[in-house]
């Protein structure tokens, strides 16, 4: 006969390798997909990591969530195909390779070719690959990792350009010189979705500076002054002028300079004088004068910093909207060149930004690409001749403006900031030097601060599909629903266009060329396209011969697109001249694009889309990344599927929280506190790790991650579970049960039988509703406290002797069949989340019963729930017997009284006719799992003991209802009487008609409390209240006396290796303890430990001693011959 598999030990750790490896002999992965062929899609869309850094425990938690949903999903009927992909260009990619090989972008071209440099970032960036694919292996992640899409293949290059062709042909693409987030660590622009990936805006302390420019116009005397304030003195040398606000008031104010002590006439808006001058300030000041914004516009001033001359029109004062009183002077200091408004605002008043010439013939700002003040020898001389003063700019020629981009230099060196108002303090133009806390941007990849920089760039028409954007979010199931209408919903309502640019090498190229004066440009589509184009570039003389030559259009072989037939990366493509329409020669334009571009393009570009799977699914059912994606993956997936085809890109999408270490801290190595997932799971096995991830809080709630919390599910869930198998195992075999008999009909089972059985299609329909929701937290926590609560401490504790000895009865294999069910329909439920053992465990029942012929519980069906298998009234009348029997339990650990010490009555006054009946119902059941002699349930009037009970005022929930009125409240109840204490609990609320006014109060607005009495332990839960009676009689005593012996002896059993079937003899020590209870209870005593004979000697050599605290008892078992 076929027999249940029994284990020597528990050890997760084992049962993960032992089930990746029959997963790998039986192909189960691409099972689940064929198996399904022809049934409805679901479609998951995976999101690509970086193969150039190590995966770590987050990844786990991330990857769980997408792995739950597509196994249940599977099990549902539906076709899963899910397939990997690689994020392969970009600023991580080429940080990681400039790093490693000790260059900087500058060096590239120059100590490096771009296409070494290029090779450099292709190998680095699949460094860590197989540690990827060795985590989602034993994490047990079923994903498509042999065909991956990868970002730099040229197949997904070409449909990126295509989608490109296709914003271009909608006037969604245009170019733009703008003043942009620029990273001079990374050397790229940044679009503003990248700057507003969590954690980038952080609080900085800066020096600021309220600087003094000094008035040109004699009305005002000769030492009169604007004052305008900034966090950002290293501007202070681009000032082109100053902005006010034409609706403020300012004032005119006499005051010395507080560093210099020179007489001065100061301006600066009327509602922030109080913030320079009055007490603890200036205190001596004289307000002369007051006028508005509009009367000071015009006025001209004195270069503050004249090291570079910027031309006609400057250093005046110019009005905008934007100017406010919150803070600062009122008056705002305007560099056209560092900064959005402030070029706004200029260019409105014709007044020009001070532009520096450079030996290239490019015009730039003071600053350069990599975050410093230029150097003269890297300007045109004419430049410098006719308008840099060579000695003042030299001293600060070369200077970074941020400590943080000068190698050399650490936080605690002197800033160009502090350097700068120095120079200003020295020549009597400083009013005010202080340090300032702001918060301010920095790169989401060097973690250093952005600079607002002049750039070309290009940019994707965003802003023009704002509104479609809009209205389809609100179709899409966020989880959690705050993201999609805050912190996603938001960002669409304060949309900006996106900077697609990066001034980078190792990316996917924009496929745009055009001629030198920008009158004729091109937008390539597709490699046919391209290959065209050159052709006809040869014709007309700018190319000898095509580069591609080897590449057959419209062969779509892995073989064809090989970079050895064409490679769409620069610096190929940029020798590639086209031929314009009026034949001018084109040249690529140099920028690449944003790297998010291409992973918010995968639901095309996975497919090689339109080129092939014209007809394949690009909307995902659902998605899955962290929070941090939601400005980033999240929100390009969404853009591109608008613009391109005005749908959804998903239809639902968890946004997974941080996980954190146990304290609430972010993890990293530096600080020691990161946790290895291999490692973890080597010692834990997989199981645990993922349901610790998906139980212990939302996915998308910040999980402190606390290993003694994976040792606790692994302990407690998996552990009970496995014993529950145990069990079932254990006397299945001596049963010789393999459940081939016809299932007993429902309706003739036990009703504990029945009970278990309704209570599990109630939480086969929960946890289906929770998995449909997005909700695994709930569905595997509903899964736990089935199994621990319900299934092994309720139902078989209660039902172990139904499985001890005698014959297969009806009762008995009721039993077997009942906890079978439950058995392998748990192993169904907990395999999303938990693969590994539930699929043992799957296997171990089925390579017995064969009741369920799937090769593997992944490819089963999930279960669905029986509606005539519920019984709510009974599952009600089992949760108050339950109740109950804690609340008694907790009573005699209160007392001190073991469970196997009988006690002789608990008494429960039914509140309400409902709970009368079940209590009543479920008695004989509460008193035999509490071992009690009587229970009385009674209604609260006819109670044989007259329970006190006092009620007070819940202060949390009455404070913010009534809170003026709470001491009236409070001394009100102090007065209530014992019916008005009852009114409350059954009625679940009362009206109180106090002096100032009347309130209803309600049953958790107060806390109903039952007095002790001698003899007896009250406890109250709720609406349900019981007294123990606690006093044990000397018949009690020994009864107790006799049970603790039966679990001594049992326990002795096992210690001893014998069989549960073993016969067995007992000789005990005589003790005055116990003697009387032996015999008085010797036969039963006899039964339960299966004893031929059990006796009292009055001395034993060599003998057992059991410790009963207050005396030992001495005793020798042995097998009956």
């Amino acid at each position: 006969m076929k027999k249940f598999t029994e284990y020597a030990h528990f050890d997760l750790s084992d049962i993960n390798k032992t089930m990746l490896k029959q997963w790998n002999e039986k192909d189960l992965f691409h099972k689940s997909i064929s198996t399904r062929e022809g049934a409805p899609a679901f479609v998951f869309f995976e999101g690509p990591p970086s193969a150039n850094g190590m995966p770590g425990i987050h990844h786990v938690m991330a990857r769980t969530i997408k792995d739950t949903f597509c196994r249940y999903k599977t099990m549902q009927g539906f076709q899963v195909k899910r397939k990997a992909g690689w994020d392969t260009h970009g600023l991580p990619v080429e940080l990681g390779v400039e790093k490693a090989l000790g260059i900087t972008k500058e060096d590239i071209g120059k100590k490096i070719t771009v296409d070494e440099y290029n090779n450099a970032c292709r190998a680095d960036v699949m460094k860590y690959t197989k540690e990827w694919e060795d985590l989602t292996t034993q994490m047990g992640y079923w994903v498509d990792m042999e065909n991956p899409y990868i970002t730099y293949d040229n197949k997904y290059i070409e449909t990126l350009w295509y989608l490109l062709k296709q914003l271009y042909n909608k006037n969604l693409l245009y170019k733009g010189y703008t003043i942009q987030p620029y990273s001079p660590a990374a050397g790229t622009g940044l679009s503003t979705h990248e700057l507003n990936q969590p954690g980038c805006y952080r609080d900085v302390k800066d020096t600021t500076c309220t600087a003094q420019f000094k008035i040109k116009d004699a009305k005002f005397g000769n030492n009169a002054y604007f004052l305008a304030w900034t966090t950002t003195p290293w501007t202070l040398p681009s000032n082109t002028a100053l902005c006010v606000g034409p609706k403020i008031t300012y004032n005119i104010v006499k005051a010395d300079n507080p560093y210099t002590g020179t007489p001065c006439t100061y301006i600066l808006a009327k509602d922030l004088v109080a913030s320079y001058f009055g007490e603890k300030k200036i205190a001596t000041f004289k307000i002369i004068g007051e006028c508005s914004g509009n009367d000071l516009v015009g006025l001209e001033y004195e270069q503050l910093i004249p090291w570079v001359n910027p031309g006609n029109g400057a250093f005046r004062v110019i009005a905008g909207d934007f100017v406010t009183t919150e803070d600062g002077t009122g008056i705002v200091h305007i560099a056209p060149t560092f900064g959005a408004d402030d070029a706004f605002v200029a260019k409105k008043a014709g007044v020009p930004g001070l532009i520096m010439l450079t030996k290239k013939g490019e015009t730039r700002p003071m600053v350069d690409m990599t975050g410093k003040f230029f150097l003269l020898e890297d300007l045109d001389e004419a430049f410098v001749q006719a308008s840099v003063d060579t000695e003042k700019y030299q001293e600060f020629a070369g200077r970074f403006v941020k400590n943080a981009y000068d190698p050399t230099l650490t936080d605690q060196d002197e800033t160009l900031d502090v350097a700068i108002c120095m120079m200003l303090k020295q020549q009597g133009l400083a009013f005010k030097i202080e340090k300032h806390t702001h918060n301010y941007p920095h790169c989401w990849r060097t973690d250093k601060p952005v600079l607002y920089y002049p750039l070309d760039s290009w940019f994707i028409k965003t802003t023009a599909c704002r509104e479609e954007m809009m209205e389809l979010n609100q179709t899409i199931n966020w989880k959690p629903e705050s993201t999609g209408t805050g912190r996603f919903g938001k960002w669409l309502e304060n949309l900006n266009d996106w900077n697609l640019s990066r001034s980078r090498y190792w990316g996917t190229p924009l496929p745009i060329w055009r001629t030198e004066d920008s009158s004729e440009e091109i937008c390539i589509g597709s490699i046919e396209e391209l290959i065209a184009e050159i052709e006809k570039s040869i014709a007309a003389g700018f190319m000898t011969e095509n580069p591609y030559k080897n590449f057959e259009v419209g062969n779509y072989s892995k073989e064809n697109y090989d970079p050895k037939n064409i490679d769409l990366h620069r610096p190929y493509v940029d020798d590639i001249m086209l031929v314009s329409a009026t034949g001018k020669p084109m040249k690529r334009e140099l920028d690449l694009i944003d790297v998010w571009f291409d992973s918010g393009a995968m639901p095309y570009a996975q497919l090689h889309y339109p080129f092939e799977n014209k007809d394949a699914i690009r909307t995902a059912d659902f998605i899955s990344e962290g929070v941090d994606q939601t400005r980033g993956w999240f929100f390009t997936l969404h853009a591109i599927h608008t613009m391109i085809e005005n749908q959804v890109a998903f239809k639902n999408v968890i946004s997974n929280g941080l996980v954190l270490d146990k304290n609430g801290n972010k993890m990293s190595k530096r600080l020691g506190n990161a946790v290895d997932p291999f490692s973890t799971i080597e010692q834990y096995g997989s199981d645990p790790l993922r349901w610790y991830m998906m139980t212990n809080a939302s996915p998308w709630d910040n999980l402190k991650f606390d290993i003694e919390g994976v040792e606790e599910v692994r302990r407690k869930f998996f552990g009970t579970l496995y014993n529950t198998y145990s069990f079932f195992a254990l006397y299945a075999n001596i049963d010789k049960f393999e459940y081939s008999e016809t299932d007993i009909p429902l309706t003739e089972r036990p009703e504990i039988d029945r009970w278990i059985l309704s209570l599990l299609n109630t939480l086969i329909k929960e946890v289906t509703e929770h998995y449909e929701n997005y909700e695994p937290t709930r569905a595997g926590r509903a899964i736990s406290d089935f199994v621990g609560e319900n299934l092994s401490n309720w139902y078989v504790r209660l039902n172990r002797k139904r499985f001890w000895g005698g014959t297969m009865d009806a009762d008995k294999l009721s039993a077997y069949q009942t906890l079978y069910t439950c058995l392998e329909t748990v192993s169904k439920l907990m395999a999303p989340i938990a693969p590994f053992f539930a699929d043992q465990l799957f296997l171990d029942l089925n390579a017995v019963t064969g009741k369920d012929k799937s090769e593997s519980v992944h490819i089963a069906k999930f279960p669905t729930y029986d509606i005539t298998a519920i019984d709510m009234h009974l599952e009600a009348c089992m949760q108050l017997a339950q109740q109950a029997t804690s609340m008694i339990l907790a009573l005699r650990k209160k007392a001190n009284k073991k469970v196997r010490q009988p006690l002789q009555k608990a008494i429960i006054p039914a509140s309400d006719k409902k709970t009368l009946e079940e209590l009543l119902y479920m008695a004989e059941l509460i008193k035999a799992e509490v071992n009690l002699k009587e229970l009385e349930v009674v209604s609260t009037e006819t109670s044989t003991v007259k329970l006190i009970k006092r009620i007070k005022p819940n202060f949390k929930t009455l404070g913010k209802k009534y809170g003026k009125q709470m001491k009236e409240i409070a001394a009100t109840l102090d007065e209530f009487t014992q019916e008005q204490i009852q009114t409350v609990e059954t009625k679940g609320d009362i009206t109180l008609p106090l002096p100032s006014g009347e309130v209803t109060i309600e049953l958790d607005d107060v806390e109903i409390a039952t007095e002790d009495m001698p003899g007896w332990l009250v406890a109250n839960e709720g609406t349900l209240t019981i007294a123990l009676d606690i006093t044990v009689t000397e018949e009690l005593r020994q009864e107790g006396i006799a049970r603790e012996l039966i679990n001594r002896i049992q326990n002795l059993r096992k210690s001893n290796g014998y069989e549960i079937t073993d016969k067995i003899a007992i000789r005990i020590e005589k003790h005055d303890e116990i003697n009387a209870a032996i015999e008085t209870f010797n036969a039963y005593i006899s039964s339960q430990v299966l004893a031929t004979s059990l006796v009292l000697v009055e001395q034993l050599a060599e003998a057992t001693e059991l410790d009963f605290e207050d005396f030992v008892v001495k005793i020798v078992i042995s097998k009956s011959k």
